[in-house]
């Protein structure tokens, strides 16, 4: 356990945290006494909180598709149930499918974007709104991306630009009723591969190329040339759910090495 607890006795609720950034969120709470409800559609979520309670962290998951509402309502009430309140949020779930120039988006490709990363979140807050309502208190972190400007991601961008406006809107919205809610828009990040791939169906050249398009603009739009670490993106997450992040509301904190988005 971390010899600083901001989150003892924290009742702190993560999205998509079977792998990458919500995965190192959910652990590095746990570390500093939360007890974390992790979310993902993939049984790996299981794992990630057994290792958390194997470590002596308070930790319980469920397993949901969050691209829907019924979801979101369900993992709430199981967080809720589990520790009896919902002090934190972090809607993390999201990320390109595809990544390839606009023109070579249909439109089914379109509207999956979409609801990937931006429905998760909007339905995420709207779930534990009420219940932060009530207990008269809460915080929120959406995680968005500095990639609302940038190459073959057009469709992901408009969710995250979305991610930014709900955070805006909600937080001015919530402000006298001590309830506050950021977003974090990471930049690239390095990461493990992933268990669970975005897009199952495999890449072919063109794609690759796309792709390769993709990596590159991110290093160039980054002030340090580099990818960040997850510990970065938890780090910058943490803080704005944290009591030391009192005064902040209405904000995205970029987190991409100078890349503003």
């Amino acid at each position: 356990m971390s010899a600083v607890s901001r989150f003892a006795r924290k009742s702190m609720v993560v999205t998509g945290a079977a792998q990458g950034i919500g995965k190192q969120v959910a652990i590095d709470a746990a570390g500093e006494g939360a007890r974390v409800t992790l979310v993902d559609r993939s049984p790996l979520v299981e794992t990630v909180a057994a290792e958390i309670a194997a470590s002596g962290g308070q930790a319980v998951s469920f397993v949901a598709d969050l691209e829907t509402w019924e979801s979101n309502l369900g993992a709430m009430k199981t967080a809720h149930k589990a520790y009896g309140a919902i002090d934190v949020l972090v809607t993390n779930v999201g990320g390109a499918i595809w990544m390839k120039p606009f023109q070579h988006f249909d439109e089914q490709q379109i509207a999956a974007e979409v609801q990937r990363s931006l429905f998760p979140t909007l339905w995420g807050c709207r779930a534990a709104l009420p219940h932060m309502l009530e207990q008269g208190r809460g915080a929120i972190v959406n995680v968005s991306s500095v990639a609302t400007k940038g190459v073959n991601r057009v469709p992901y961008s408009a969710a995250k630009a979305a991610v930014n406006g709900l955070t805006a809107a909600l937080a001015f919205e919530l402000g006298t009723k001590n309830i506050r809610v950021n977003a974090v828009a990471p930049g690239g990040t390095t990461a493990p591969p992933r268990a669970v791939l975005r897009n199952a169906s495999a890449p072919n050249d063109e794609e690759r190329a796309w792709g390769k398009e993709v990596v590159a603009q991110t290093i160039e739009s980054s002030h340090m040339k580099r990818y960040g670490l997850l510990r970065e993106m938890s780090a910058a997450i943490l803080f704005l759910a944290s009591d030391a992040a009192s005064y902040i509301t209405g904000t995205v904190l970029p987190v991409g090495g100078g890349d503003q988005g």
